[in-house]
């Protein structure tokens, strides 16, 4: 890649906005050292790792690089004999530690989203725990060594402590002494050269004896050793001394331990950098907004809303470039600042950042190509280099560019033949063109010249193109517009500024007629544009009401289908309760008939019917089966009429009807019937002529399904009166003249309650505890009247 097109581009700035997102100074300089590749799977893989990185920050954080120092001078220190310091062996672990921390924070994600390249790269990582532990165990994180480093250093540091105390009480002692302290310059004891003093007045110096350590500025004060504690001195130093001997020697066994892992830590050293540097890569891609790029090598970019990295969101006109498909070039016509140069460096600068493995500012969806180098001669005018004219300094790049440039090169030339006579320059611009056309390359070129207009018209493969002009407001609007040639607007702009319409007409005849033309021609493409453009916008109107419309016709879709679904499941979860019932019921059955087999007892006759009853109902098919052959369309019910009520299983008459409901006479009982709880049997007209044959008798005669006992087990009081309250009145209009009642023995609550209502109900004529057969004490047996 050609060095220079990164200072044309401003390619370093985009790196230096890239390093402040790195979170140690190893992925800084990793940002600061990135250059594009050309390779088309490293390409892809960098841009994949920074994917990655992406969904790994965004569901779980910040990656945790806490700690993580540049550790690689130390480490090749130790690697060739040199002791390292407490605070470098203390950053080794702290590498270490990290290295451990990212395996676990990039595979607990890896297990859901696939992460392949960050997975792959934390799997190289060494297991360094011992070492870790090792340091750890020996320095805190003060970068001290502790005492527990050392049997030897914990009794060493001991004796110092006592030393020092001792010291420090004897001078103590003599300072606070009445007869020395007015020799004191201070009460105070203090330290000098790493031996305990006191500050003497200078007339006293004889006095106390000893050695003079240090004096004041004005020489007034004396730091003296008295003669007393010299021996303790001596003795601390040498305690002292003891201790740096063991904390050398505690060093030394550890940086041995680290040069024997010398090479594992750069390793873990460079790859720790290598995920820094991604993870800068996702952060900065966040912060910016920036799309990953789909690239590939066959020389194709297509760039969607592309925006300018270095210019601010909210100021930057978005640019839409397509280029190496149906054409290899584009020329860029138009005036000045319209915004030409900006939409150059996008483009060069984009590519840039997709080669490097960075997203880039662009709708999703862009493509980009990976060139093999990227050539540009963009530069201010003004500016003359090596005491060149214009002309020679951009014609010396050229040069240097022809030389280089292959057919997988990108060549951003501005305002190329720029500085020379203007048909000299623009032949010569159209002849450079020419040659890089055939070299089959892509090119992107801007220039004044009217005559490059014509020659793309005429040549395949060669797009004119121009920046937009408002010429109502005199502005440039700094859009991009492919396959329009830029008018030069110098008549309208004059006539906006109020040039005299003679002068403006006068200049109208010096301009050929070819180039009338040519301005009309392109004053009809742009209206043609610009209603296109229209018809697209209410297109897309129109698509996005109708994506909208499908969209909701799709979510009510849905929640039909969602509430069908919930249906189904509650209907299965009924059929699973009733089977479970059924279930429950025939094992039931059979455990009291098992029960009363084992005692040897007879089985009475009513005992087995009423059991083999309880199994035929426990039958949850033929129970719904019979229940839906038997469930008809109510009819028109009126008073008077014969029904069926399905849930008692009984027949009677309508006594009146009130809106959904009727009052059914039941036997002795009215109850209210909903009608669709009901199926009509005879109407009142057709049994008139019945009743006229054969009177008005009523017989009651022994109903197929009326249960005979009643199961309260489990009931509270209060609804066991009601279910024997019912259960009383079915059995009275079956002809059922003994009943049973099961309650259970627990405490006798519910069966001393259910006796006391039948005592006082009127159509029980006597009851009793079960005989040992049929129940004991848990069942209540009742004669109806």
């Amino acid at each position: 890649m050609d060095s220079k097109i990164y200072k044309t581009l401003e390619y370093e700035k985009i790196l230096q906005a890239l390093s402040k997102h790195a979170s140690t100074s190893l992925g800084a300089e990793a940002a600061l050292d990135l250059k594009p590749s050309s390779e088309l799977d490293e390409v892809n893989r960098r841009l994949q790792a920074t994917d990655e990185a992406l969904t790994v920050d965004r569901l779980k954080g910040g990656a945790p690089f806490a700690g993580v120092t540049d550790i690689r001078p130390a480490v090749k220190r130790a690697r060739i004999g040199g002791i390292l310091n407490p605070d470098e062996l203390w950053n080794i672990s702290a590498l270490t530690n990290a290295s451990r921390r990212l395996t676990r924070y990039i595979d607990s994600v890896h297990e859901d989203h696939p992460v392949e390249i960050l997975h792959d790269m934390v799997e190289t990582l060494s297991d360094q725990k011992p070492l870790e532990d090792a340091i750890r165990r020996c320095i805190d994180d003060q970068g001290e060594v502790m005492d527990q480093a050392s049997a030897e250093l914990a009794s060493t540091r001991r004796d110092l402590r006592i030393g020092e105390t001792r010291i420090r009480e004897k001078l103590e002692s003599l300072v606070r002494s009445s007869s020395t302290s007015k020799m004191l310059q201070e009460q105070l004891v203090t330290i000098r050269n790493d031996r305990y003093v006191i500050p003497v007045k200078q007339e006293y110096r004889s006095h106390f004896g000893g050695i003079v350590h240090d004096q004041s500025s004005s020489g007034a004060t004396l730091f003296i050793e008295p003669e007393s504690i010299v021996a303790m001195n001596n003795k601390l130093r040498e305690t002292k001394m003891r201790e740096e001997r063991e904390i050398e020697r505690i060093l030394s066994e550890l940086t041995d331990l680290v040069g024997e892992q010398a090479e594992a830590l750069l390793y873990d050293t460079k790859t720790v950098s290598d995920l820094d540097f991604i993870f800068a890569k996702a952060r900065y891609a966040h912060e910016q907004r920036a799309t990953l790029p789909i690239m590939n090598d066959n020389g194709y970019l297509k760039l969607k809303k592309a925006r300018h990295p270095l210019i601010a969101r909210e100021q930057v006109v978005p640019t839409d470039v397509e280029l190496g498909k149906d054409y290899s070039t584009i020329i860029v016509t138009g005036p000045n600042t319209g915004g030409k140069t900006v939409s150059l460096k996008t483009i060069g600068l984009l590519s840039l950042m997709a080669m490097s493995g960075l997203f880039v500012h662009a709708n999703e969806e862009s493509e980009l190509c990976v060139f093999d180098a990227i050539y540009a001669d963009i530069g201010d005018e003004q500016s003359i280099e090596q005491s060149l004219s214009t002309f020679s300094s951009h014609l010396t790049n050229i040069i240097r560019i022809l030389s280089q440039m292959t057919s997988k090169s990108l060549i951003l030339l501005d305002e190329l033949g720029a500085g020379t006579d203007p048909a000299e320059g623009s032949a010569l611009a159209i002849a450079i063109l020419e040659h890089m056309h055939r070299m089959n390359c892509r090119i992107v070129a801007t220039t004044h010249y009217s005559e490059l207009k014509a020659y793309a018209y005429e040549r395949d493969g060669i797009l004119n193109a121009s920046m937009e002009f408002d010429v109502e407001t005199l502005r440039p609007t700094y859009r991009l517009l492919l396959g329009v040639p830029g008018r030069s607007n110098a008549f309208a702009i004059a006539e906006r500024l109020g040039l005299s319409r003679d002068i403006i007409d006068l200049a109208r005849g010096e301009v050929t007629e070819e180039d009338m033309r040519i301005e009309t021609m392109i004053a009809s493409l742009e209206r043609n544009r610009l209603e296109a453009e229209e018809e697209h916008r209410t297109a897309a109107k129109l698509r996005k009401e109708n994506e909208e419309l499908q969209r909701q016709l799709m979510e009510q879709n849905e929640r039909i289908e969602a509430s069908r679904e919930k249906r189904i499941a509650q209907a299965e979860e009924e059929a699973r309760s009733i089977v479970n019932k059924a279930l429950k019921e025939a094992d039931d059955v059979i455990t009291e008939l098992r029960l009363l087999a084992m005692e040897g007892e007879k089985v009475k006759e009513h005992e087995l019917t009423n059991a083999r009853k309880r199994l035929d109902e426990a039958a949850p098919a033929k129970k719904l089966a019979a229940k839906a052959a038997k469930k008809k369309p109510a009819g028109v019910i009126e008073p008077g009429d014969e029904v069926k009520v399905y849930s008692l299983n009984q027949k009677g008459h309508v006594v009146e009807i009130s809106g959904n409901e009727a009052v059914v006479q039941l036997g002795i009982m009215k109850m209210k019937v909903r009608k669709d709880d009901m199926e009509l049997i005879a109407s009142a007209k057709q049994q008139a002529p019945e009743k006229q044959r054969s009177g008005a008798n009523v017989k009651r005669t022994r109903g197929e399904n009326v249960r005979s006992e009643l199961d309260l087990r489990g009931e509270n009081l209060e609804e066991a009166i009601m279910e024997v309250d019912r259960f009383l009145d079915e059995a009275l209009l079956g002809n059922l003249t003994l009943v049973y009642i099961i309650h259970g023995k627990g405490t006798g609550v519910l069966r001393s309650g259910i006796q006391e209502f039948l005592k006082r109900h009127k159509h029980v004529k006597s009851y009793r505890n079960g005989a040992f057969n049929e129940g004991g004490m848990g069942v209540t047996v009742a004669e109806l009247k």
